[in-house]
């Protein structure tokens, strides 16, 4: 988000917040915001849990990627923290290993029989207005720095609820019990 943010105020703690300008020199500014954006976009699919496991599963080649660059530039410790992040994206992809095992061996996913509420459309509409938030928060950092990170907040308290929206209403009967 620090690279997308306007002047970068937006907390950041890995690599470099200057890289998008610095790489319009080269004409892969547009491919560093790509980039940035999709840091973005898989980072609230990591946070959120209706789709947690795509983004775990989408920060695996993007934490490749980045750890391959920070190597070949040197960056020092951005290395290790690259690397240990990505030990630890794979070791939460281990623990879901019963799930992801259907996509390389032949064997049938029959998940586990809970009272999980089923994703419905009006949690997704409400996880779908979260990342609509935090991404107008980029655009809008522009203008009113303190509205996009009211925006960010919003859009990740709204992800987070949309399991709320999930559940199912049941309403209360007043009716006698009917004799069996």
């Amino acid at each position: 988000m620090a690279k997308l943010y306007a002047g970068h105020h937006f907390p950041g703690w890995i690599g470099p917040v200057w890289l998008i300008e610095k790489l319009q020199a080269y004409q892969l500014g547009m491919y560093a915001a790509f980039i940035a954006l999709s840091q973005v976009i898989t980072g609230f699919l990591l946070l959120t849990r209706r789709f947690w496991l795509l983004g775990a599963i989408g920060l695996v080649p993007m934490l490749l990627n980045i750890l391959l660059i920070t190597i070949s530039q040197q960056w020092g410790a951005t290395s290790y923290i690259v690397g240990v992040l990505l030990l630890m994206d794979l070791a939460l992809l281990l623990s879901e290993y019963p799930r992801l095992r259907v996509l390389w061996a032949d064997v049938a996913y029959s998940p586990p029989t809970t009272l999980q509420a089923k994703p419905t459309l009006p949690g997704h509409l409400l996880w779908s207005l979260g990342i609509l938030l935090v991404i107008s928060g980029i655009l809008v950092s522009y203008q009113a720095l303190s509205l996009s990170y009211w925006l960010v907040a919003g859009g990740l308290l709204l992800a987070w609820l949309s399991p709320l929206a999930d559940r199912r209403k049941t309403v209360a009967t007043f009716l006698p019990p009917t004799p069996s």
